[in-house]
């Protein structure tokens, strides 16, 4: 039987690749993350730092997350939104760690992208925790 937690890593997604497709494609902490659902220490990601109006994207397979005007500064040292893009991203029960959280993933290619929590701003009360290293970002054309 397969633990909640698993359900992300089973699931049928729109984008597959082989797993040496997604070595080929990611970076060694890219692959970390997105395909055996790891953490970036915290504050080491170019990308909580980030500013500029822009949409956040999946590392593995490009699909849009988020834009840069849900980003806050929650002082966790990961990048902080208050809400996805429609249909961006799924979520999961992860039970890892003698604790319950709730996993988001890529709606795409299911790459595990980091957490979601109710501690944060209005309007939506969420706190969507995310590995630097899971985005790419693409600043808005002036």
């Amino acid at each position: 039987m397969l633990k909640s937690s698993d359900k992300a890593r089973t699931t049928q997604f729109p984008f597959q690749l082989t797993d040496a497709e997604w070595r080929q494609r990611l970076t060694d902490e890219q692959y970390y993350v997105l395909r055996q659902h790891g953490t970036e220490r915290a504050g080491t990601c170019a990308l909580n730092y980030e500013k500029r109006p822009g949409t956040f994207s999946c590392a593995g397979c490009g699909q849009p997350l988020f834009v840069g005007g849900k980003k806050f500064e929650s002082g966790t040292g990961w990048p902080s939104f208050n809400d996805p893009l429609p249909g961006a991203v799924g979520t999961s029960e992860d039970r890892s760690f003698f604790m319950t959280r709730t996993e988001v993933h890529c709606s795409n290619c299911g790459g595990h992208l980091g957490h979601v929590f109710p501690d944060g701003p209005p309007p939506t009360g969420l706190r969507y925790c995310i590995n630097g290293v899971a985005m790419d970002f693409k600043p808005d054309e002036a």
